[in-house]
């Protein structure tokens, strides 16, 4: 019996949030008195021995060049072999799009229960229940699972990284790789910018900024702090700002530790995708903008007038 964690990686790098799912994976192992193992799929640059600095014990590797790209059929199938080969009880996703898309796959193929969207560890202490994000972040459930093997998919930035000074061991899994039924020809990539999903701090604007021509009250404060740019869906709409930048219930749901919102009234839909960030800064010149009302910290004034002296503000204390 093991903890199986699937790694995701990116052009040969392991990205952020699988080493949140690499930490919180190590750590149920630890509260079921077993292992951790991890799965990489694909060529990866990243010295994978040093993955046991989160926990993990052994690392699975398939070194193939048709597992660079996601497919998620394929990906099932090898998942599901390793899993059975290294008998795991519990297998570990993060909740990102390729999470989302491989873990409901796996579930039926192994008839495993899924547990989508965990914030915490699971409760062992009358059976393997699992607190869950549910109507969009602004409640928890508790989901008790029953199955022999177990999926949980872990939301990105809702466990901390828990580091040491231990090496894991990296071996080949004989796996069989199917054709891809999906060929990927191209990829067009934004490039110099700071993925949202990835992102620790993410400045947003919304229609209070009037047009694309003041943006620079957002992107200069984004460059001041090593941040990612995001808007509001009317920004988006307006092709004020690409539709890649676009977050809410209908563009991308983001978790970073700071979200600044610039000009943005705040309605349930941009909510729901922005509601699982730590902190949450909200400057608009209405006070009764509903944004307040889920605002860490907030600014009633102009952004016109408020964000010079903010951006002039983190100037100096970086200068300092």
């Amino acid at each position: 019996m093991s903890v199986l964690i699937f790694l995701d990686q990116s052009e040969g790098h392991i990205k952020k949030s699988s080493f949140e799912a690499a930490s919180y994976g190590a750590k149920v192992a630890e509260l079921l008195g077993t292992t951790a193992d991890a799965i990489v799929l694909g060529n990866v640059a990243d010295d994978l021995t040093s993955l046991g600095n989160y926990g993990i014990k052994k690392v699975h590797t398939v070194k193939n060049a048709a597992l660079d790209h996601v497919d998620a059929q394929v990906f099932t199938k090898i998942i599901a072999d390793a899993a059975k080969a290294i008998d795991a009880k519990v297998i570990i996703f993060s909740n990102n799009f390729n999470g989302k898309a491989i873990a409901p796959r796996l579930s039926v193929r192994l008839k495993a229960g899924l547990v989508s969207g965990a914030v915490a560890l699971p409760d062992l202490s009358s059976g393997f229940t699992v607190k869950k994000n549910v109507f969009s972040g602004k409640a928890f459930a508790n989901i008790t699972v029953t199955t022999d093997v177990k999926i949980i998919a872990l939301n990105p930035n809702s466990y901390s990284v828990v580091t040491t000074t231990a090496t894991a061991e990296v071996a080949e899994f004989a796996a069989t790789v199917d054709a891809a039924k999906v060929q990927v020809t191209a990829t067009d990539k934004v490039v110099g910018e700071i993925p949202l999903s990835e992102a620790e701090i993410v400045v947003s604007g919304g229609r209070g900024l009037k047009g694309p021509e003041n943006w620079a009250l957002v992107t200069d404060l984004a460059k001041l702090l090593g941040a990612a740019t995001a808007c509001s869906r009317p920004v988006a709409d307006s092709d004020w700002r690409p539709h890649h930048e676009h977050v809410g219930q209908t563009g991308l749901a983001i978790a970073p530790n700071l979200y600044i919102a610039i000009g943005i009234s705040g309605a349930i839909q941009h909510l729901a995708g922005v509601n699982r960030s730590k902190v949450i800064v909200v400057i608009n010149k209405d006070p009764e903008a509903p944004f307040f009302k889920a605002a860490d910290y907030g600014i009633v004034g102009d952004a016109f007038e408020v964000m010079p002296k903010i951006i002039e503000a983190v100037k100096k204390l970086k200068q300092a």
